[in-house]
């Protein structure tokens, strides 16, 4: 095989990526978009810096303790024992995703992710530097000189910044955020906390500022299964092939053709052809040759397009949010079976959740008995079983409590250190407990009752059912 037929057998198989440039434009999404961005971008690196007042724990309303396996979410503590929330909250994320992709297509990857997040703020800082969109593909195309190495240094350096306040802000989430700042810079934060800002430093430069739309159409599993969750009736990003076209196709306008009435009257599309569509596309594609996968939804097509119908006085709408079924003049309703049952879904689950953390009980006692071996049989006949007992403390307040039994005739309680324990606010305690029976019943086990009792009259008692075993 020669070279050349090598090349172009691989090239089957491969694509030379083709850098995509979008220009900026104006309009109602682009807006939405814009707000969307500050949003986020003010959450996430103010977050760590808000002021919490809590009567036990730090003053930070969001802090996730990994040393003292407690997550801070301004009001809530969420503890070790509560992970299973975390399954809750990922369950309702993806109900919330099918739901949202079966009624409106793509717009949490065209509004909210992270990946669009990120890029839009990196193609913003190379457009101010660089210039707008032919500006940037001049410069791209030219050779090297003093002014493009310094205009390439100047943006890679403010993307480097950007990757760096974000890994830093991250870590931030983990420690108090202005020990933990002082503590980086110098250089007495643990290592851990180096590693990930090097990271997400370098991760954010390289997808946000170097990938960009290649993570959308190569990375990310979305793109190839959300086609599972559409329908002729999902809500797309559409270009009005019968208007845009019509019989004659499009044409760029002149005096003779400009006007609407005469464009119809020749069959001539609204469709100038003008290609603004497809240069602020930031992944590229070209709407007007139907649905792709590549299509993230962000309608800033749809923007550039109403502008130039604006400047024409062409209505709106040439692109727009739509659905196949509406393309074809099909009747078209959103309130499909499996959306529906998306929504049921979230709703069970979202109820589950909150009911299970307006719920829970702010004092835990777990009991477990002591297997190895599961009873004794002392010197002068009497049987022993041994008991862990542990008693969690979620109030905002130390706690004190007594440790008693009931539901054994004939039966004497051994606590270690003591029956009687105080728990600091968000704190445990384990004691030891052992039962000791003088008199050996005609049974292989007894159930009985651990009880919790508060000091002081401050609560209503804990009960834990066990079993007491007796040989055979």
């Amino acid at each position: 095989m020669t070279q050349s037929s090598h090349s172009a057998s691989a090239n089957q198989f491969t694509q030379t990526r083709i850098p995509v440039y979008p220009r900026s434009v104006k309009g109602r999404f682009r807006n939405i978009k814009t707000a969307i961005v500050i949003l986020a971008y003010g959450v996430y690196f103010l977050l760590p810096w808000m002021p919490w007042s809590r009567t036990h724990g730090p003053n930070q309303a969001v802090l996730f303790d990994i040393v003292g396996r407690k997550f801070y979410i301004f009001d809530l503590v969420v503890y070790a024992q509560d992970i299973f929330w975390l399954a809750g909250l990922l369950i309702i994320g993806a109900f919330l995703l099918f739901f949202v992709t079966g009624i409106a297509g793509r717009v949490f990857c065209g509004y909210f992710c992270f990946q669009t997040l990120w890029t839009d703020v990196f193609v913003f800082i190379e457009r101010l530097v660089q210039g707008e969109r032919n500006q940037r593909i001049k410069l791209a195309n030219s050779p090297w000189t003093v002014n493009k190495g310094a205009r390439y240094a100047l943006t890679w350096l403010l993307w480097i910044g950007v990757g760096f306040l974000t890994g830093l802000s991250f870590t931030l989430y983990w420690g108090d955020a202005s020990q933990l700042v002082v503590a980086f810079f110098t250089a007495q934060a643990p290592f851990p906390a180096y590693a990930t800002v090097l990271f997400l430093t370098i991760s954010t430069f390289v997808m946000a500022g170097m990938a960009r739309e290649q993570v959308c159409t190569y990375m990310c599993p979305y793109a190839r299964f959300q086609s599972a969750m559409f329908d002729k009736d999902t809500l797309i990003i559409a270009y009005d092939e019968e208007r845009g076209e019509r019989a004659c196709g499009r044409c760029k306008p002149s005096k003779e053709n400009a006007a609407r009435e005469y464009r119809q009257s020749e069959e001539l599309g609204d469709c100038i052809d003008c290609g603004y569509c497809v240069q602020v596309c930031p992944v590229g594609i070209d709407i007007r040759n139907g649905l792709q996968y590549q299509c993230i939804s962000c309608a800033l097509c749809v923007d550039a397009c109403d502008t130039i119908m604006d400047a024409l006085k062409y209505p709106r709408g040439l692109i727009k949010y739509t659905s196949e079924n509406a393309l074809e003049h099909k009747q078209s309703s959103r309130f499909k079976l499996k959306n529906i049952g998306y929504a049921v879904a979230l709703l069970i689950v979202s109820g589950l959740l909150i009911f299970s953390i307006t719920g829970r009980e702010l004092i835990e006692m777990h009991v477990e008995q002591i297997r190895q071996p599961l009873y004794v049989v002392l010197s002068d006949g009497r049987v022993q079983n041994r008991f862990s007992i542990k008693v969690i403390n979620k109030s905002d307040v130390r706690q004190q409590f007594k440790i008693s039994m009931q539901g054994i005739t004939d039966a004497q309680l051994e606590v270690r250190p003591s029956d009687e324990i105080s728990v600091e606010s968000g704190k445990s305690v384990s004691v030891q407990a052992g039962i000791v029976v003088a008199s050996v019943p005609d049974v292989k086990q007894i159930d009985f009752k651990f009880i919790l009792e508060p000091a002081k009259d401050t609560g209503e008692p804990l009960i834990e059912r066990s079993s007491f075993f007796f040989p055979d």
